[in-house]
């Protein structure tokens, strides 16, 4: 789970909405000082996560001209969601929600980000249609599913939601550990609100996609080989999730650009913010060059 270091909003980020054919959904959007003179970027995040991870870099982002949306994918946290259907949740519909966002946000093409859980989902709407896409970074994320440590929390927390809400599982668990971690009184009980925002649904079914996801990385090189996309493999050297070697030899079947940010775990965008906003630059704009 992402932490915010802080939750003020820098004075370029406003908190709003979008609303496409497929729902409304809750974003951070952030416009530079002027006209927007590049393409855009969507950020998504990870499992349990949501538009506040990228909260850090977002500032820096728009620096080059650039309008830059993190967004709360469907059930997550202020995103509205679809609790009777299960199916609303699958990696498939993700995609298809973040395509919709995408289509919304051109003409320009969008620079896509999907960080962790979010960049299998942003993968599917690559897989699906890289029409409208200007270039796709893997933030932190891997070719199928997670393993290990990763693995059993996303199968513990499941299998708790079956008898217990979230508001008793942020008690008995998350409420603890952040603040045994130090975290200040307000960061605390955004993850408090964040926990309870979350679709309970929408947690079960994400959790079963991110122990079951399938290796596409051939699929995925395939498709940005034939419509000329640049993909970058973006992780810290110390990710816990996904190992960072798992990540490098997926960026070697994707033929990617490959940036290991230094002191950085599975949350580059807080462990290192500026490293972050830069790579995250420096590769939109070679992309636009091309």
């Amino acid at each position: 789970m992402s932490t915010p270091r802080f939750l003020d909003l820098p004075p370029v980020v406003r908190r709003t909405s979008l609303r496409t054919e497929r729902g409304s959904f809750a974003v951070l959007e952030a416009l530079p000082v002027g006209e927007p003179e590049r393409c855009p970027a969507l950020l998504v995040p990870g499992f349990t996560g949501s538009k506040e991870d990228f909260l850090g870099v977002l500032q820096t982002l728009t620096g080059g001209g650039r309008r830059v949306v993190a967004v709360d994918m469907r059930g997550q946290y202020q995103s509205e969601g679809s609790p009777q259907d299960p199916a609303a949740y699958g990696i498939p519909a993700l995609g298809a929600d973040v395509d919709a966002l995408v289509e919304l946000m051109g003409p320009n093409p969008v620079h896509l980000v999907g960080h962790s859980f979010g960049g299998l989902v942003t993968r599917e709407t690559v897989l699906a249609d890289p029409t409208g896409i200007a270039s796709f970074t893997l933030m932190s994320s891997g070719p199928s599913a997670v393993t290990g440590p990763s693995a059993l929390r996303a199968g513990a927390l499941r299998e708790a939601l079956a008898t217990l809400t979230m508001a008793e599982i942020f008690e008995l668990k998350i409420g603890p550990d952040a603040l045994a971690a130090g975290h200040p009184a307000e960061i605390v009980e955004f993850l408090r609100e964040r926990s309870v925002g979350n679709c309970p649904q929408g947690l079960i079914g994400m959790a079963g996609e991110l122990l079951s996801a399938v290796d596409r990385v051939d699929e995925l090189a395939k498709v940005a080989d034939d419509a000329d996309l640049p993909i970058m493999v973006l992780c810290g050297e110390d990710d816990d999730v996904w190992d960072p070697r798992v990540q490098a030899a997926m960026a070697d079947r994707l033929d990617a650009s490959r940036v290991v940010i230094p002191g950085a775990a599975h949350s580059p965008a807080w462990d290192a913010p500026e490293t972050t906003a830069h790579a995250l630059t420096d590769f939109w704009n070679a992309a636009e060059r091309r």
